[in-house]
């Protein structure tokens, strides 16, 4: 088990980095695409498809799957012991397919970042000027009811007004 983690891990940090390569440059698609496809069917010059970057999931699969079925038969030839089961086998697959989309997604993000870079700033100096308003507020600021209550003791009051009987016995009707 512990070496099935260990080929896990380390097929990870491989299929990261054969996406990243792929993403720089994809000079071995291009001679594949070449030596396969007639000169009408062949990839545009600036396509920048390769055999892991901007593919689906079922040929990037398919591309991996084949990566280490040659991989395993040429170990299996250089060194006697059986160390290429079927569980490394299948964790180096999946491994890698996930490195890939991991390093798919460390890619994607980068450019976003570096694209969005001046405006997160902006934002994040926004963001700190209104949690420091509102830190302030929090411990300047006394409660809403208690500001309520002080306008309407602060307002004049209004001079008690004459009961009804006052106003008759001043017009002498009482």
């Amino acid at each position: 088990m512990t070496l099935e983690i260990i080929v896990f891990i380390g097929s990870i940090l491989f299929g990261i980095l054969l996406y990243w390569r792929e993403s720089t440059g994809n000079g071995m698609y291009r001679l594949f695409n070449k030596m396969m496809y007639s000169k009408k069917l062949q990839m545009s010059p600036n396509d920048p498809t390769g055999f892991m970057y901007q593919q689906k999931f079922i040929l990037r699969l398919v591309f991996i799957a084949m990566i280490f079925l040659v991989a395993i038969l040429i170990v299996r030839f250089l060194i006697p012991i059986d160390i290429a089961t079927i569980s490394v086998f299948a964790s180096s697959i999946v491994g890698t397919l996930l490195g890939t989309y991991i390093g798919g997604f460390i890619l994607k993000s980068e450019k976003v970042i570096d694209a969005h870079s001046d405006s997160l700033e902006e934002k994040f100096d926004h963001a700190i000027e209104q949690s420091k308003d509102f830190v302030k507020d929090i411990t300047s600021r006394e409660p809403k009811v208690v500001e309520e209550a002080k306008k309407e003791i602060e307002e004049e009051p209004q001079p008690p007004k004459k009961s009804a009987r006052e106003r008759l016995k001043d017009k002498g009707l009482m």
